[in-house]
């Protein structure tokens, strides 16, 4: 799986298939949730991630102060979709951080390497942000895309930095145990992906 986006410190590489594991390219964020949500419905496990690349706001409160629901942060075309929660504390029907990967209320927000980290459910989808493109025949990492408070530039160097958000995707696409769906808001790379998937 690693060696499909060069993460394995090789080139990219074709996917050529495995009998006990699926990959494949979702054509947008709504087609990859529909898919999720089909297996999601049969029993399985599913969730969705996504690289460091929206803000991640504190969930709406209500006239009393109470957190009442989450913030819809991650947006693609008119998709959105909100983070996990990040405490300790339900929100809503929303469960705390550390059941998102489990409970069936974390179907419905979309995970970050924060959270999946140490999980694996049966399918898994992965939203690569416009902090991991191809350009120029390669992939490559932009920084300036990423909100990822672990990036700032007083803490980390430009190459410390490529190598966390290589690292995030290494992560969030090593999640699923029967299939994976892939998918990327940079049009240039859902084109490279679309030739990597044949």
């Amino acid at each position: 799986m690693l060696t499909l986006l060069g993460l394995h410190n090789g080139p990219e590489q074709a996917w050529t298939g495995d009998d006990d594991f699926a990959v494949s390219l979702a054509e947008s964020a709504q087609e990859m949730e529909a898919l999720l949500r089909s297996q999601h419905e049969q029993g399985r496990s599913a969730r969705m991630t996504a690289g460091f690349c929206w803000r991640w706001s504190s969930p709406r409160q209500d006239a009393g102060g109470r957190e009442q629901s989450l913030v819809p942060d991650v947006r693609i075309g008119d998709w959105a979709r909100p983070w996990n929660v990040k405490g300790e504390r339900s929100v809503g029907d929303a469960p705390p951080s550390e059941l998102w990967a489990t409970a069936p209320g974390g179907f419905g927000q979309v995970g970050c390497v924060y959270t999946a980290q140490g999980f694996e459910y049966d399918w898994n989808g992965v939203i690569l942000g416009p902090d991991l493109v191809y350009r120029g025949g390669k992939l490559v990492t932009r920084r300036e895309e990423s909100h990822d408070p672990a990036l700032k530039p007083s803490t980390v160097t430009d190459e410390e930095a490529a190598g966390l958000i290589r690292n995030t995707y290494k992560v969030l696409l090593t999640r699923g145990m029967a299939g994976t769906l892939i998918y990327s808001v940079d049009a240039e790379t859902q084109a490279f992906l679309s030739r990597l998937l044949r």
